[in-house]
């Protein structure tokens, strides 16, 4: 991918991560804020533009620095096929054979520091994998889920759309042909460990991970 200015939506501290990201690939920084007082806190990483702008800047390159799946979503389904949204990886993530190139191939894909990846992984648009997270072999990883920083996805699992994976929590090991599954918009607690398949719109924590009613 050429060397420009990526275009950053929000301005929390994981959009400074992305753009931190950004930068270690040689590209130029800018955020997109909604708000101008947002703007002082951020100078020193980049330019701050207003988000209402992004129309006439449409033949750039973009990114969502935004930790919340259901908001990523909402940003994608707005500007549709209008934006480019390219997958950015840090340089210090590791992959098994062939995998690289899977995820670089995945619009708006978000690979942070010390991430390893084994093989057989597929992975969906606008997914994010924060500081550390590991991603076993044989795993399915649908689009706009979160793996929070240090979590670990043993192989033979399947995160439906939507799903949040709880800093440190870790998901164990499923069959072929029998994935330990994890419903659509489910959020796995921080250091909880999943032994079994998890529902849809639930929450689940403890060891072992249970619904929380």
């Amino acid at each position: 991918m050429a060397k420009q200015t990526i275009y950053i939506f929000g301005t929390s501290g994981f959009a400074r991560e992305v753009a931190d990201i950004a930068r270690e690939n040689g590209h130029e920084i800018a955020f997109l804020t909604q708000s101008p007082d947002q703007a002082e806190d951020l100078s020193e990483f980049g330019e701050v533009i207003p988000e209402g702008e992004v129309e006439n800047l449409s033949d750039g390159l973009f990114a969502i620095g935004i930790g919340d799946n259901a908001v990523r979503r909402k940003i994608v389904q707005h500007y549709g096929d209008r934006l480019r949204f390219p997958a950015l990886v840090h340089p210090s993530a590791s992959f098994g054979i062939g995998q690289r190139e899977r995820i670089e191939a995945m619009p708006g894909v978000i690979v942070c520091a010390g991430v390893r990846f084994t093989n057989r992984i597929e992975v969906g648009a606008f997914s994010i994998f924060n500081l550390n997270a590991t991603i076993g072999h044989d795993v399915i990883v649908d689009e706009f889920c979160n793996i929070a920083p240090g979590a670990n996805l043993s192989g033979y699992v399947h995160l439906r759309s939507g799903v949040w994976i709880g800093t440190g929590a870790a998901v164990n090991q499923g069959q072929p042909g029998a994935y330990l599954e994890i419903g659509a918009n489910t959020m796995i607690g921080s250091g909880s460990v999943v032994v079994k398949s998890c529902e849809a719109d639930s929450v689940y924590v403890g060891i072992p991970a249970k619904a929380r009613g």
